[in-house]
């Protein structure tokens, strides 16, 4: 009953009552220290009051249950040596990490608890020592793995072609070998060792990425643009399209270009998963996903209607004419091809002014070009900005969240032996085993004194400047002598605001 009480304070909206009654109720527990303790038992979602609070965003009590469980290690004038209990902060052994469910949740308000000590400092550290380099190293590993992918998939095995051509449209001079033909000279058995090692990192990555989805589930391991859910399903997509590449090759099956291409395309955009480790390009990052997955993707069912109703109509406008002459629409595809580039005003409008065109193409074409160029790109760009405007005031506070959740996932994939424990051992200072991290604050002892000096001086200045523009308003004089009157008012202001704040410095000294 204790512990729901506990967590039912956490949700509270009055702030100070319930950090009021959190501390009453926790001093009627028998078992303050271990896991008997009433602020480790966790509810049916997995989470401890505190980990609750980092969840729902409530700064508030973070800042008390932390004031609670802080040390003061040693003071020296201003500053001040603090130990924080890394008990639930930290992610290391923890199944449920508190860094990664507070960049998971989506309530902005648990963002902010990213820049409070000492969750900030602790990131801080994490990711200066270990992750900034790693994540750097792993980016240089991926861009020269892309290259070697490159260099096999530019040169695949081809041979000349030797049958007739189909038609006159048939332009095709070179085709796949087969398996046998493919490892027979010195280069082939060179672009073998490099589709290894691209087939292997297929592998790997998906052995990497299949133990979180399982453990996060693919709802929230694919929908958190923080977790880099895009991105993910760019990778596992890649890495699919490698593996069936390679099937297709080893069964001599015709068509293997398909699977390559795509897995170019993904392989590389990947690349941009890395900027988020750069201050520099990570927020721009998280701008494109924004537009992509929100304004763009409504905007493709629009654009999909349109250039399927008048590719059909230029389809049937031309399907009498000579394809020789107009080729543009000679099939289905292409016509959808080429109302794709008439709607993205790649290309001009194909005509062919040696011969007749019909009629019913320029009023077609008339109404294409003031729906598609005219109205919905420009609702398009619309759009794209206004989603620009509400993403810029977040985007900074997103990609910090997209840095903590990089360090964590980092955390988890290697070794131990390369990511040592963060903080210090509570057993050098008598503490018992928990893990703490020092940080040193600067207190300043006149901080709030010298606020309320300020604040006085700014009071007196008002009232001065008040009383000087009453006696302005009386004096209506000549412009001249309002100047020298306002000079010498601003004067003696000054003079009288600063003799009456160095008297109360004095006094209270």
């Amino acid at each position: 009953i204790g512990n729901t009480v506990l967590h039912i304070l956490v949700l509270q909206p009055n702030k100070t009552f319930a950090c009021h009654m959190y501390s009453l109720i926790l001093s009627y527990d028998r078992n303050k220290e271990g896991p008997g303790s009433l602020e480790l038992i966790p509810n049916n979602e997995g989470l401890t009051p505190f980990k609750l609070a980092g969840v729902e965003g409530n700064t508030v009590m973070f800042q008390y249950l932390m004031q609670k469980r802080k040390h003061n290690l040693w003071s020296f004038g201003p500053l001040t040596t603090v130990l924080y209990d890394l008990t639930e902060i930290d992610s290391w052994a923890e199944d449920q990490s508190f860094l990664e469910l507070i960049v998971s949740t989506k309530k902005r308000e648990a963002r902010q608890i990213l820049d409070l000590t000492p969750v900030k400092e602790l990131v801080s550290l994490k990711w200066n020592m270990y992750g900034r380099p790693y994540f750097c190293f792993l980016a240089l590993f991926y861009i020269l793995y892309m290259v070697c992918f490159t260099m096999c998939c530019v040169y695949r095995p081809l041979k000349p072609r030797t049958g007739n051509k189909t038609s006159g449209r048939d332009n095709t001079i070179y085709v796949q070998k087969m398996l046998q033909e493919s490892y027979m000279t010195y280069e082939d058995e060179l672009r073998l060792v490099g589709e290894l090692i691209t087939v292997i990192g297929a592998v790997v990555i998906l052995i990497l990425e299949i133990p979180d989805i399982l453990r996060v589930g693919a709802a929230k391991y694919f929908g958190q643009t923080i977790l880099g859910g895009p991105f993910h399903i760019i990778v596992i997509t890649y890495a699919c399209m490698i593996l069936v590449t390679m099937v297709m090759r080893l069964t001599s099956t015709t068509g293997e270009v398909v699977p390559m291409s795509f897995a170019l395309v993904l392989g590389w955009c990947n690349v941009m998963y890395f900027a988020r480790g750069f201050q520099m390009l990570g927020p721009f990052t998280i701008m494109i996903q924004k537009m992509i997955f929100g304004d763009l993707m409504r905007f493709c069912w629009l654009m999909a209607v349109v250039i399927l109703g008048f590719a059909s109509a230029f389809y049937i406008i031309f399907q009498t004419e000579n394809p020789e002459n107009l080729g543009q629409f000679y099939n289905y595809p292409m016509s959808l091809f080429t109302t794709f580039e008439l709607f993205l005003t790649i290309i001009d409008g194909p005509a062919n002014y040696d011969v007749d065109l019909p009629f019913m193409y320029s009023v077609v074409y008339f109404a294409f070009a003031i729906i598609a160029t005219l109205l919905m790109l420009n609702l398009l760009i619309a759009m794209m900005g206004d989603t620009h405007w509400r993403v810029a005031h977040e985007r900074d506070e997103l990609w910090r969240a997209q840095v903590v959740a990089t360090t964590v996932m980092l955390e988890r994939k290697l070794p131990r032996c390369l990511w040592p424990r963060s903080g210090i051992c509570g057993r050098e200072y008598g503490l018992g085993d928990r893990w703490y991290l020092r940080v040193q604050d600067r207190v300043d002892p006149n901080k709030h004194k010298m606020m309320r000096y300020t604040e006085a001086f700014k009071a007196q200045d008002r009232d001065n400047y008040d009383k000087d523009l009453e006696k302005l308003e009386i004096n209506k004089n000549i412009l001249y002598k309002k100047e020298l009157s306002a000079l010498s008012l601003s004067r003696s202001t000054s003079r009288t605001s600063s003799h009456r704040g160095w008297e109360i410095l004095r006094r209270n000294t």
